[in-house]
């Protein structure tokens, strides 16, 4: 097995990767356990696991976590969190969670079909369909479920799903759940998405996102629309990383590009801009009520807790009522992405909140956080398989709740550690 070899050839933990364990030539599905733990134990010793280090305060510009190799308490600066516009923790969507709790106590002890379903789950779809300007909003536990099931749910073995190359996972898993034919097409490419839809016949579904998570980019919505409207395809939009945020009136990329009763489907979650959890499928009332049915991933869940429905609830309410909260966003955006060009850092295409610096080192990331940690700045190492190998990164998120003298001196550490460490020159 693989870290069987490593002893023999002296190989150090970061030659493997996940990839490198995904098969067995055992029988025993258990076989593959014993040499990834081994593999896993000596990454965690060694520096090379740095996720899943636990916070103790809000997702805010300051955070104290439990820093995972060394078991330290450590203070922060926070650049990593989504919470976009900063209203996790505002006092009013904390009372609303709170009277929630007092309310209907802490879960919702049920499917949505069934015993699940509280007058505040109602309201929040409601909320949501009228914020969209759609006919009817479903609510769903995650974000991840909320694609799976949409798409699962909708598309059928010998239909198409047509997904941008760099989709989401949850649309990756959707898709392959639908056992529907499966094909993605070059990032952000119409030409491309075009050369597929030419070959496909029968029901098509066109899967594509506001904003990537991991690049920060935009799509180019009225290329991609047009030519999916060519083909006869139905139009899927996650808008995780978007809605909330863009449009006028915060609607998200459609909105942006006045498209959104263009768009077929319009995907968002709960977890970035509202800092709450969960997701919705905005559209037809003939969807909602289709998916009521066969989105198994709802079906089949406990519905979300309504203590956190009624916080995302009281969250969508300020969002709609303070659109300063992405002025500043955008102001904020602004600030850093000049101060980051000034210094020569690599951004890759980000045009948005989202702002990958690109290390493109797999081995070396890990060393780098760890010297942004003791530098007081916290990012997290993004590598395989949530990007391709060697296009490694750290992601930056801003918030509307960051300050200006919080930016410039995230910058300013990062700036220090990248040059001290030969990558920016």
């Amino acid at each position: 097995m693989a870290t069987r070899v490593e002893a023999q050839t002296s190989m150090s933990v970061s030659d493997y990767d996940y990839s490198s364990f995904f098969y067995s030539s055992s029988d025993d599905p258990f076989a593959i356990l014993e040499p990834y733990n081994e593999w896993y134990t000596r990454a965690v010793q060694q520096g090379y696991y740095l996720f899943a280090q636990a916070m103790s305060t809000p997702p805010q510009g300051w955070v104290h976590l439990t820093e995972g190799l060394h078991h330290r308490h450590v203070k922060l600066l926070n650049l990593s969190s989504y919470n976009y516009l900063g209203l996790s923790y505002r006092p009013e969507v904390i009372a609303a969670a709170k009277a929630a709790l007092d309310q209907y106590g802490l879960g919702a002890a049920g499917s949505p079909i069934l015993s699940g379903t509280m007058d505040v789950h109602v309201q929040l779809e409601e909320a949501i369909a009228r914020f969209k300007r759609k006919e009817a909003a479903m609510v769903f536990p995650t974000g991840y479920s909320t694609n799976v099931g949409m798409i699962s749910g909708l598309m059928r073995p010998g239909d198409w799903v047509i997904a941008d190359q760099n989709a989401h996972a949850s649309i990756v898993d959707g898709a392959i759940l639908s056992k529907a034919n499966v094909q993605f097409f070059r990032h952000n490419s119409p030409a491309h998405l075009e050369k597929k839809l030419r070959s496909t016949t029968g029901k098509k579904l066109v899967a594509i996102e506001g904003v990537y998570s991991m690049d920060g980019d935009v799509c180019p919505l009225p290329e991609l629309v047009e030519v999916a409207k060519k083909y006869g395809a139905r139009i899927m939009l996650d808008e995780a990383h978007s809605a909330f945020l863009y449009g006028e009136h915060g609607r998200g990329v459609a909105e942006k590009f006045g498209l959104e009763d263009e768009v077929d489907i319009h995907i968002g979650t709960f977890s970035k801009a509202l800092g709450g959890q969960g997701g919705y499928v905005a559209g037809s009332k003939n969807l909602y009520n289709y998916l009521k049915g066969f989105a198994r991933s709802r079906v089949f869940s406990c519905a979300l807790s309504p203590v956190v429905t009624a916080g995302v609830l009281r969250s969508l309410e300020i969002a709609q009522a303070e659109p300063e909260l992405r002025t500043k966003l955008w102001e904020n955006v602004q600030h850093i992405r000049k101060a980051l060009e000034d210094e020569g850092v690599d951004v890759g295409d980000s045009t948005s909140q989202i702002i990958p610096i690109m290390v493109r080192n797999d081995r070396r990331i890990f060393e780098l956080c760890h010297q942004l940690f003791r530098a007081g700045l916290y990012l997290q190492p993004v590598i395989y398989p949530a990007v391709a190998k060697h296009r490694s990164r750290f992601r930056v998120s801003i918030s509307a709740s960051h300050t200006f003298d919080q930016l410039d001196e995230g910058v300013s550490i990062l700036v220090r550690v990248l040059r001290e460490e030969g990558i920016l020159v």
